[in-house]
């Protein structure tokens, strides 16, 4: 790595100059950070854990026709992704009730909502990434109008497959967030899924315990936020203990 050109670092990721045009090597650190930064730690193998998790997601998203910017995963903790132009926005796309959405309108926690809310906020960290709405997205041509639709359709179609998804290896998908980037083929661009997919910027919860495996556990001073994040990928069938074991004692 030290050879490469740092592109960009941001809270769990950093990404480099890729080998080939249109390309960036992204790596998965194991910082863990919340409220905006203000809280912060290091959980061991969470990067491995979820290079593999993501790369897993986004491989079964391209299997339905959902494109993203993964090319490969290259080694442990990197991907190859194709280059793009991100949007500066954050979807968050609601199933249950929890997190602001309870905090900042007063409803139960865990009411399962009767229909997907998708939320938009502004990704900057300076302004603690403000909420805003369709209106604000076009009028300050953060996005087309057509790729705003794009965007709403790719989320809703990334909901309904992810929820069934989890389901059935016993996880309820509570509300997790996206971000897109705009891919160019000379003149055209085209919508695309970027960042990750994983118990980073999902909420995770045991269908019969409702057992929080996501990053909620790190927020809420839950403990056991590793292993947590090793059981989602025991669950996906993308890393067996002792091969997780093995990659942490030598990475360490």
């Amino acid at each position: 790595m030290k050879n490469r050109k740092k592109i960009y670092e941001g809270k769990a990721k950093i990404l480099y100059q890729g080998p080939e045009p249109n390309t960036l090597i992204q790596y998965f650190k194991d910082d863990a950070t919340a409220f905006n930064n203000k809280k912060k730690d290091q959980i061991p193998g969470k990067g491995v854990l979820n290079n593999f998790i993501s790369e897993l997601i986004m491989t079964r998203l391209k299997d339905v026709n959902i494109s993203n910017h993964l090319i490969k995963r290259m080694n442990m903790r990197e991907q190859l992704i194709k280059k793009l132009d991100i949007i500066p926005i954050e979807v968050v796309v609601r199933n249950i009730a929890t997190g602001s959405l309870v905090q900042r309108l007063g409803i139960k926690e865990g009411k399962v909502l009767n229909r997907p809310i998708i939320e938009f906020y502004l990704k900057n960290d300076k302004l603690n990434d403000p909420i805003i709405n369709e209106e604000h997205i076009i009028v300050f041509e953060w996005a087309t109008p057509n790729e705003l639709e794009e965007i709403i359709s790719l989320s809703s179609r990334i909901n309904d497959f992810l929820t069934g998804y989890f389901f059935s290896l016993n996880i309820r998908l509570v509300d997790f967030k996206l971000e897109f980037g705009r891919y160019w083929d000379n003149e055209e661009a085209s919508i695309i899924v970027a960042d990750e997919i994983s118990p980073d910027n999902c909420r995770l919860w045991d269908v019969k315990t409702n057992k929080k495996l996501d990053k909620d556990r790190f927020r809420q001073d839950l403990g056991e936020v590793g292993k947590a994040y090793k059981e989602v990928a025991y669950r996906l069938g993308v890393l067996s203990e002792n091969e997780f074991k093995k990659v942490i004692k030598n990475d360490l």
